[in-house]
């Protein structure tokens, strides 16, 4: 594990995720998908790059195309880093402090440059790269979106190019996949099954019971495709102790203290379910967990005393209140029919005392995530996607307030 470029003392309560992001030198947002992972983790590296001085990296695996977009990436987002120009900023009226740079995660292109980093000699390195089954399954291999993305964070960390990495984590069927899933890489590299894969399969003693299974399949795949199988992974064990260490690498600056996660979510029942799950267990397995960013919350003001007196005065007589309203209109030289006003008045009350039910419902299951994390951010519920700059400082000035 490399020292730590700029040695920060630890914080034991941030108060806000502005205090826990100078602190930090990797944060890494996760929680369940379609709640706005990659949006937000954009929203806080930007502002990030605002506030303070030093280098953003952004890695993200969304290849939308309004992301690179919104950061000002004309070419679109890659696999190398690309700075986002100054002029992004000045368009959107600011002057950031530090610099903003983003990536994309492109697994093949990953898993190439890392079998060429681990294979004992550039021959071996060649033959796993043109072997046919590893051309066919490397995007798909060893939950390998899960691994390459906390791989590529660990490479670009050991550079030392930047002062805080954030990281968008890969969309999973499972929320716990990515933080297993260097373990589950050094497990496989240690399995029996591997090692029992890389005999070949010729020269096996293949008892009576098993005899037929190997002519079925050299009938149904064909020769050719067993040999590739074991080709693979008999030059993939070649790898194992790169792979192992690595892994385990991996797994330790995960549980660094330099190391913090960012659980996102909404506050709907089945995210808001799975993201106390995930956030409970993180801190059972010991990993940091700074805070939570609670994404398209309905506005307070539908929390409001006040308001909801108005609402309920305006339904309790919309007649009178339409007639006051028709006048007022009327004075302007426009007619106003007085019932149709009445009809708005009561939908208007009606829509906003069940958006006050709504409002109301969220803000108990916001408590219940104010125990799990240190900081807990809000996030508003936003009439449109976020597609530029000024829109995730917008949101970004939300998340850090």
């Amino acid at each position: 594990m490399p020292p730590s470029r700029h040695p920060r003392a630890p914080l034991t309560s941030h108060g806000s995720l502005k205090g826990l992001l100078a602190s930090k030198e990797i944060v890494i947002c996760c929680g369940p998908g379609g709640v706005g992972k990659t949006t937000i983790a954009a929203s806080i590296a930007t502002m990030a790059a605002l506030r303070e001085k030093g280098k953003v990296l952004v890695l993200t695996i969304d290849p939308a195309r309004r992301l690179a977009d919104a950061l000002g990436l004309s070419s679109g987002l890659g696999s190398s880093e690309h700075k986002v120009p100054a002029s992004a900023f000045s368009s959107a009226g600011a002057a950031p402090r530090g610099e903003l740079w983003a990536a994309m995660l492109d697994t093949k292109e990953s898993w190439d440059a890392l079998v060429r980093r681990h294979s004992p000699n550039e021959r071996i390195a060649s033959q796993i790269l043109s072997n046919k089954l590893y051309q066919s399954i490397s995007g798909q291999f060893v939950q390998s979106h899960d691994y390459i993305a906390m791989e590529k964070l660990f490479e670009i960390h050991a550079d030392g190019k930047y002062d805080l990495i954030v990281v968008d984590t890969p969309p999973s069927r499972h929320a716990l996949d990515f933080l297993e899933a260097p373990k589950r890489m050094a497990d496989f590299f240690s399995s029996r099954l591997l090692r029992w894969l890389t005999v070949p399969y010729r020269s096996r003693l293949v008892g009576m019971a098993s005899r037929p299974f190997y002519q079925i399949a050299d009938k149904v795949l064909g020769t050719q495709f067993l040999e590739d199988i074991v080709e693979f992974f008999t030059l993939f064990q070649s790898m194992y102790s790169g792979f192992v260490d690595r892994a385990r690498s991996v797994n330790g600056l995960l549980h660094d203290e330099r190391t913090t996660f960012v659980v996102v979510s909404t506050l709907e029942t089945v995210p808001l379910h799975e993201a106390q799950f995930f956030a409970s267990a993180l801190q059972d397995r010991g990993f940091g967990l700074g805070a939570v960013v609670l994404n398209k919350v309905l506005p307070y003001y539908l929390r409001d005393p006040a308001a909801a007196r108005t609402a309920e005065a305006m339904a309790a007589d919309p007649a009178n209140l339409a007639d006051r309203l028709a006048q007022c209109i009327e004075a302007t030289h426009v007619t106003a029919e007085r019932e149709a006003l009445s009809r708005v008045i009561t939908e208007v009350a009606e829509s906003f005392r069940n958006f006050q039910v709504l409002a109301e419902r969220e803000m108990g299951q916001e408590s219940a995530m104010t125990t799990t994390a240190e900081v807990v951010a809000i996030a508003p519920s936003l009439d449109t996607d976020v597609y530029s700059l000024d829109g995730l400082l917008a949101l970004g000035e939300h998340i850090l307030a």
